[in-house]
């Protein structure tokens, strides 16, 4: 296999792996948020936010794959 292809499933296994953990993280905010902890829970949104910023650059990489830069 070449390594682009092996590249495209690494990425594709970190989107998901990575969109799983976002999901746990709002859930695990809300508990917190329940039993009093709204600083923690602050935190862990601000995770979620950082980790969405990071799908993003994930997404990008993916869709990249293959491409030439002219630089």
């Amino acid at each position: 296999m070449e390594f682009e292809m092996k590249a495209k499933i690494r990425i594709e296994h970190w989107l998901k792996h990575t969109s799983d953990h976002m999901k746990e993280y709002e859930q695990f905010a809300d508990e917190l948020e329940k039993t009093g902890n709204s600083d923690s829970a602050r935190y862990i949104r601000e995770i979620g936010v950082l980790t969405a910023e990071s799908l993003e650059c994930m997404e990008n990489a993916l869709s990249s794959i293959g491409t030439k830069d002219d630089r």
